[in-house]
């Protein structure tokens, strides 16, 4: 059982590892790192990842450990299992001993083969922008008492709020770029105007015609042309 007095994982943490990492995988594996040593202190050892899921496939995109990346990608390699039914169904999936659950037969029989009794899949809350699970395992069963799974729970919401921040970030970042592009692209097209109206004394709608018209003919996408035309 965790104290939550001992929880080193608070919401200014998870805001200050999102700042000190470079991505959003960088700040997954730090968290995961942080959970795991902090739910493996005073009693069995527990090895956390995280997965994504796009196009219905999930994938592994952090890992505590080389284990716990071999046993979360053993789960990702089958259909469903409690990760996926964590992300599908919004809500805690808890595996008290999988030589008792029946939910995922093939699945269950893989993990104890490599000596998993007990495993935790919970949803991260990203609203609509992604999709993403945690999944917890332990070599002894019945090892996630209701005390230590809202230790996690409580982990994974205040890890959803820096995430969705993380995401809107991107976001944003994506638009603003693509926003400087276009206007990048935009002054090189209205200079390379200008230059053909002065060069041959046409209307802008005609300098304008004949840019498009010579991008066409030489296959040339437009902002290119008008970055040759301006560097000649």
């Amino acid at each position: 059982m965790l104290d939550h007095a001992e929880d080193g994982l608070s919401l200014s943490t998870m805001q200050t590892l999102l700042l000190e990492s470079d991505d959003i995988q960088g700040f997954l594996q730090d968290f995961t790192d942080l959970l795991a040593r902090q739910l493996s202190l005073g009693g069995p050892e527990r090895w956390c990842a995280v997965s994504l899921l796009r196009d219905r496939k999930a994938a592994t995109a952090a890992s505590s450990s080389p284990q716990a990346l071999a046993l979360d990608e053993l789960q990702n390699s089958f259909t469903d299992g409690p990760c996926m039914t964590a992300i599908r169904e919004n809500a805690v999936i808890r595996v008290g001993d999988l030589r008792d659950d029946d939910r995922w037969p093939a699945y269950a029989a893989a993990e104890l083969e490599q000596g998993i009794r007990a495993v935790l899949g919970l949803p991260f809350h990203l609203g609509d922008e992604a999709k993403a699970g945690l999944n917890v395992y332990s070599a002894t069963p019945h090892d996630f008492d209701p005390a230590t799974i809202e230790t996690i729970v409580l982990h994974v919401e205040q890890a959803s709020s820096a995430l969705r921040l993380a995401v809107r970030q991107a976001l944003h970042s994506d638009a603003a770029r693509d926003l400087r592009a276009a206007m990048e692209s935009r002054t090189e097209i209205d200079l390379a105007v200008g230059i053909l109206m002065g060069r041959n004394r046409c209307s802008q709608e005609e300098a304008v015609e004949i840019l498009k018209t010579a991008s066409n003919h030489r296959n040339v996408k437009l902002r290119d042309l008008a970055t040759d035309l301006i560097a000649s």
